[in-house]
């Protein structure tokens, strides 16, 4: 039986000027997937999802989720849709405790949850400290948040994303900051959430999106220049050229 498809686009475009950073692409994404986009600097990857997650309006295209069209639907109303995303730089409120900047994450879901109503203080605690303990941040709740290292900040927002309780989690570069240790205990932590969410992430960490991606996307001056398996996308002279450096 086919996977139902959560996300797609057609022929999504984003000019800046002259420079069309997303040309006419064509994608994809199907519910249970955890698919990576990858491509040089440049390729067009953070604006890709930057017109997914509505932080960008595409200049051409449409974009579909869960069949419904989406495409000039502003950010707030993806998040409350079910689409969350990190950012490539932490965005957290540093001068608040973890606990805080996720339970903040948490209760934006419970405005739109109807079958919250008096247990809605339990429910927020509970949400917010399970998605501290998913990526292992629950022993300091209270810790302010600017205090932390960066990539404990990368985690936490993380878990900014996890609060909302997405069906779709885009992580634009998950991996950058951490150290080898952490990057075991964040590829461990992305498979367990594919469990219960699609994960769509850019990352430049191949061993990360060989050992992670279900099926690969390549991004090249704002196109698609190639997708499959990760063995497939290892194999291809084009990508090997462009990319990979082979």
């Amino acid at each position: 039986m086919a996977a139902v498809t959560l996300l797609s686009a057609r022929g999504l475009t984003r000019a800046f000027g002259g420079l069309r950073a997303v040309d006419q692409v064509d994608f994809d994404l199907p519910a249970g997937q955890v698919r990576a986009v990858i491509g040089p600097n440049g390729a067009g990857k953070t604006t890709f999802v930057n017109l997914l997650c509505g932080r960008l309006a595409p200049s051409e295209g449409s974009i579909h989720f869960e069949g419904k069209d989406i495409t000039r639907q502003p950010a707030h109303a993806r998040v409350a849709s079910g689409i969350a995303y990190t950012f490539q730089i932490t965005s957290i409120f540093g001068k608040l405790s973890l606990y805080d900047n996720v339970a903040l994450a948490a209760q934006r879901r419970l405005i739109s949850d109807k079958t919250a109503g008096r247990a809605a203080g339990g429910l927020l605690h509970r949400r917010t400290m399970a998605a501290l303990e998913r990526v292992e941040l629950a022993p300091l709740a209270q810790q302010i948040a600017g205090s932390l290292s960066y990539g404990h900040q990368r985690l936490l927002e993380i878990a900014m994303g996890l609060a909302l309780g997405p069906k779709l989690l885009i992580l634009d570069e998950p991996t950058q900051g951490l150290a080898d240790g952490e990057i075991e205990n964040f590829v461990a932590l992305v498979r367990g959430v594919a469990d219960e969410a699609t994960v769509l992430l850019i990352e430049h960490n191949m061993g990360v999106v060989m050992n992670l991606a279900d099926r690969i996307t390549v991004l090249n001056f704002g196109k698609v220049l190639a997708e499959g398996s990760p063995a497939e996308v290892r194999a291809d002279a084009a990508v090997q050229s462009a990319y990979l450096g082979a």
